[in-house]
């Protein structure tokens, strides 16, 4: 994992990252700005702050200050907007420092973006959903559409190439610029990300919770997402993390999990008496005197079993 992380970054910085962070023309030296100065922007790549190691940040934080600029761009009523830096600044602001070191770089909102999710992309401790949504997020915004419109594009490519069709005009030139993107970054291809990590994003919500916040690895998360049953897919997942079990105690689990009808028949039986009750309230059976005498002898044998089980 850390070889392929460090070859992301690698792959980054040898391409995208050129575009804007590595601009010689645009070199600053930092300066200091009041920490009041800067705000947050509204889009935002990174959704989970691991508390463990934002604690440690501000504790570092504390003893020796920041220690690598804020990257901010200049908004209006001479304050700034914060493009790279977001767990520095919280740090910052859980310390109570009044003053922060910043380099200031022009960015229209297109490339702020952009720049944020780079340097995303870049950290060794990005989990695999993150990277999956930060990269989805970057072709977005290099073919100027959405995250689903990729993933469509990723699909529709993937079937022309089975058929041995080929991609009409916009779709294949924004094909072009995804494969670019992806090649710069050095680890995928279209297709080996559409099959590795685009489904991840389909995953039962605990599963993506618990990999979102890093307490299972993506292999372990697909294996336990295959299990159907929610309560045991959730048993499951529980174990996995609490007693840290190897992909292969998950795959001896599940193939020892009994199918739901088998495990739990009274579950079954419920589930399929709720169903025709439902039926039974919107049917118009009543009005048919043979079939309503005929549900009503169902229901008085009903009756006398389940009496005899009090």
């Amino acid at each position: 994992m850390a070889k392929s992380r460090q070859s992301l970054a690698q792959g980054l910085s040898a391409s995208l990252a050129q575009k804007f962070i590595a601009d010689p023309e645009s070199t600053q030296s930092p300066q200091t700005v009041s920490i009041k100065q800067i705000q947050l922007p509204k889009r935002q790549p990174r959704r989970y702050f691991d508390p463990e190691k934002q604690e440690h940040l501000v504790r570092s934080v504390k003893e020796h200050g920041i220690l690598e600029p804020l990257l901010v761009r200049p908004v209006s009523s001479g304050n700034y907007e914060l493009v790279a830096g977001e767990r520095r600044y919280r740090a910052a602001c859980e310390v109570g420092l009044k003053d922060v070191p910043v380099v200031i770089r022009e960015f229209d909102d297109r490339q702020a973006f952009q720049v944020a999710l780079i340097e995303n992309l870049q950290r060794e401790d990005l989990n695999p959903i993150e990277e999956t949504e930060g990269i989805l997020e970057l072709l977005a915004v290099e073919i100027n559409s959405s995250t689903d419109e990729v993933a469509s594009i990723l699909h529709r490519a993937n079937h022309a190439k089975k058929r041995g069709q080929e991609l009409e005009g916009n779709v294949f030139l924004q094909f072009q610029t995804i494969e670019s993107v992806l090649a710069g970054i050095g680890r995928f291809t279209p297709e080996s990300f559409r099959t590795s990590r685009l489904p991840l994003l389909n995953l039962p919500a605990e599963v993506l919770k618990a990999l979102r916040e890093g307490k299972i690895e993506f292999t372990k998360a697909r294996a336990i997402a295959r299990v159907k049953d929610e309560q045991q897919r959730s048993e499951l997942l529980q174990q996995a993390i609490a007693k840290n079990l190897s992909l292969s105690d998950i795959k001896t689990w599940i193939k020892d999990l009994k199918p739901e009808s088998e495990q739990m028949p009274e579950k079954v039986l419920v589930q399929r008496w709720n169903e025709i009750g439902k039926r039974l309230q919107k049917d118009k059976t009543w009005g048919d005197r043979r079939k309503r005498d005929k549900i009503t002898k169902l229901l008085d044998e009903l009756d006398k079993l389940t009496a005899t089980n009090d």
